[in-house]
């Protein structure tokens, strides 16, 4: 039997076209792909967590594709994160399995980008909402790419559920002029610069 039994996925995409200054010629989108799936481990210590980690590999992939597709393919990405919720009688290690299964299924979809995934997590109720950070997918030093993306199930997740959410951009700040390395400039050879 599956570890992994999803109770409903949600797909969020925003448009953002200014923030009080000049209008771009075309908007930032931001997407976030978030599941709700059973906690195979609440209300108890499991000492290995890796059999859950591994089978949400899957998951990762399903909402990696969902993503790319929403914002219209792979070469439109520029950003990226994760975020995880956990529902009250889970611990938060439940949620850090996401970290290697949403980040490697993530960047195998994306063609191995070098930059780290960022990440936030908590425990939290129905309605619980976290800011997923995002990054450069190829450079963590890009600042035009420090964002966020809102991650919010309002049913979700249950005290026995977790919400893992991926999260993709088409670019940085709709108005980023704060200097610092710009996406033109990345060598994606360490995946900082």
């Amino acid at each position: 039997m599956s570890l992994v039994m999803v109770r409903k996925i949600k797909l969020d995409v925003e448009e953002i076209f200014h923030e009080g200054g000049p209008r771009g010629s075309a908007p930032l989108r931001i997407a976030v792909a978030t599941a709700v799936v059973a906690n195979p481990y609440a209300g108890r210590y499991e000492e290995n967590l890796l059999p859950f980690m591994q089978e949400l590999r899957g998951l990762g992939a399903q909402l990696s594709e969902q993503l790319i597709n929403a914002l219209g393919g792979v070469a439109q990405i520029q950003a990226y994160g994760k975020g995880a919720i956990v529902g009250e009688d889970g611990e938060l290690e439940h949620g850090a399995v996401w970290h290697e299964a949403g980040g490697w299924a993530m960047r195998e979809a994306l063609g191995n980008p070098k930059a780290i995934v960022p990440a936030g997590k908590t425990i939290g109720g129905p309605g619980c909402r976290v800011m997923i950070p995002l990054g450069h997918i190829q450079a963590a030093y890009v600042r035009s790419h420090f964002g966020v993306a809102e991650m919010t199930v309002w049913d979700g997740p249950r005290r026995g559920e977790i919400a893992f959410s991926l999260a993709m951009a088409t670019g940085g700040r709709v108005h980023a002029r704060l200097g610092g390395l710009s996406a033109a400039e990345v060598k994606g050879e360490d995946g900082l610069r």
